[in-house]
């Protein structure tokens, strides 16, 4: 079965470690997009974190940001889907975060905010290139109107996954935990993840399940490589990651994308039926 939706997650999987897109990977992405082959993003990312990507790539397509609370036009930005964690609901788990003295940042209204500003949020700017806001973040949250689509929570990984199931115990079917870097723990919307987000898309288009593949790295690529009719793990995956895909292809330092794009979905390629 011919690929139709290419949906490529963005950090350790399309981005290589120093942030950047290979010019190998650029070309090909582009030699896919000329055989109709319609490639999207996939990201726990703002948008505006995204944007730049996505121009470089010249892709105008709807792309899946905040692991799938948004899904908006690459470049014009309009918006498609959005799904949001409630104030009330935001500010409970913010102030647990809060009381544990660990570092949270909550993404609302366009804006990245955090309690206050410190080693944690200084490195996420240096990976997001996206600029970090301190404020009252239980005062902000009081407001009822101030929808949130995402909280991240920062720390040690081992942490990090003590703290995992007391939050899915407290808060699961209410919210969507996932980890997309291990010293990460990400919270959405309960209804919202990467295969959801691509599954609509998919529909949208008019394309079948077994028409898409996906390439992903981590917890949070999980539901959209079990969604996909090609779920492609990069080499430098999580072995869990691993074992969970259809192919695993080369490391991210590799070029692991383009070498999974020229093998599975580009016409003329030994595996393209």
């Amino acid at each position: 079965m011919a690929i139709r939706l290419i949906a490529l997650d963005l950090d350790d999987t399309l981005l290589r470690d120093d942030l950047t897109i290979s010019a190998g990977t650029v070309a090909t992405i582009r030699r896919a997009r000329a055989q109709g082959i319609i490639t999207t993003i996939a990201t726990g990312r703002t948008p505006a974190a995204m944007r730049r990507y996505a121009e470089q790539l010249e892709i105008d397509v709807p792309v899946i940001t905040f692991h799938g609370a948004l899904i908006q036009q690459a470049l014009s930005g309009e918006v498609l889907f959005r799904r949001a964690l409630a104030a009330a609901l935001a500010r409970k788990l913010v102030a647990d975060v809060l009381e544990l003295h660990m570092h949270v940042q909550i993404y609302c209204r366009g804006k990245i905010l955090v309690q206050e500003k410190n080693a944690w949020s200084r490195a996420y700017e240096r990976i997001s290139q996206v600029e970090i806001e301190a404020a009252d973040l239980l005062e902000l949250l009081d407001d009822p109107g101030a929808s949130v689509e995402k909280i991240l929570i920062m720390g040690e990984e081992a942490r990090l996954d003590r703290l995992t199931p007391e939050f899915q115990a407290r808060y699961g079917e209410k919210v969507h935990l996932t980890k997309s870097k291990p010293f990460f723990l990400e919270m959405t919307d309960a209804s919202v993840n990467k295969g959801a987000a691509l599954a609509a898309l998919a529909q949208c288009y008019g394309i079948r399940q077994e028409e898409v593949m996906a390439i992903g790295d981590s917890f949070n690529d999980l539901e959209m490589l079990r969604y996909a009719g090609l779920g492609v793990a990069v080499g430098n995956a999580r072995p869990e990651i691993r074992e969970a895909a259809d192919a695993v292809t080369l490391s991210n330092e590799e070029d692991g994308v383009a070498a999974a794009i020229e093998k599975y979905a580009l016409r003329g390629s030994k595996t393209w039926i």
